[in-house]
């Protein structure tokens, strides 16, 4: 489960205006240059997968380092004295991405369906709790926010799914996902995942809208933990995290641009 630590959120960073039109611009430099082939573009997400997985998984507790998940992924070996769940964990998320990729070029709208295949992924070492709601009550470690009781989350994902479609009309692409995010790991739907599961919702619907997906590193988790302080504070803005998935995406793009000049 994504662990919620309250570190207080900078007020005068939350209230800074946020500008998307350098990002706007990246994105459509990239749209006119040549495409990628098919194999540039399975070496590049295939980088870009196992960077993101060991990210991912480590946010969350899990103890492999960038190499071994390589390893594991591209080779199929088992890290000595590593658990299996680390292993496990690897694998399913690397399935999930996958999956994530193949929603994402079709285009498919998000539904709690979508959500519950995803998670199925993320979470295949647990067939008991993969792809279902939790029907325990839980609490975010460290956090002040308390999520929905089990029989509030169906409710409460059928309306932030109705919600989410209005805020991409009204809202800059990077501020819709961010606040959705935000909004999903406070129901935190699921009794484990839920972390994981977000963050590829999160590239999926950035995917969709034409961006790159984004990789929240490990190294930056206390600033994405601030992000949610941020929004469940009397401050509620999504801004905290919009900055930091600009800042992300910008990178992205910016790699991809030296990769095809």
């Amino acid at each position: 489960m994504l662990e919620m630590k309250r570190l207080g959120p900078r007020k005068e960073e939350v209230r800074m205006s946020i500008s998307f039109d350098r990002v706007d611009e990246l994105k459509s430099k990239l749209k006119s240059l040549r495409p990628l082939n098919e194999t540039e573009l399975k070496r590049i997400r295939e980088e870009f997968m196992i960077e993101n997985t060991y990210n991912s998984n480590a946010i969350e507790g899990n103890t492999l380092t960038l190499r071994e998940t390589a390893l594991i992924l591209q080779q199929g070996v088992t890290i000595d004295g590593k658990h299996i769940k680390d292993h496990l964990e690897a694998i399913g998320h690397r399935d999930a991405f996958n999956y994530m990729l193949e929603l994402a070029d079709a285009a498919s709208t998000l539904t709690e369906r979508v959500i519950k295949e995803l998670h199925s992924f993320v979470l295949m070492n647990d067939a008991k709790n993969k792809g279902v709601y939790r029907a325990v009550e839980v609490t975010i470690s460290g956090a002040a926010h308390t999520p929905p009781s089990p029989y509030l989350i169906h409710e409460r994902m059928e309306a932030l799914l109705n919600e989410y479609h209005g805020m991409k009309q009204s809202k800059h692409t990077l501020e819709a996902v961010a606040e959705f995010h935000l909004r999903f790991e406070g129901i935190h739907p699921f009794i484990d995942g839920n972390g994981r599961t977000g963050r590829l919702i999160l590239n999926l619907e950035l995917m969709k809208e034409g961006f790159l997906p984004v990789n929240i590193k490990f190294t930056d988790r206390n600033k994405y933990y601030d992000c949610f302080d941020s929004y469940y504070s009397d401050e509620h803005t999504a801004d905290a995290l919009t900055r930091v998935i600009l800042g992300y995406e910008e990178e992205e793009i910016l790699k991809y641009i030296k990769k095809l000049s």
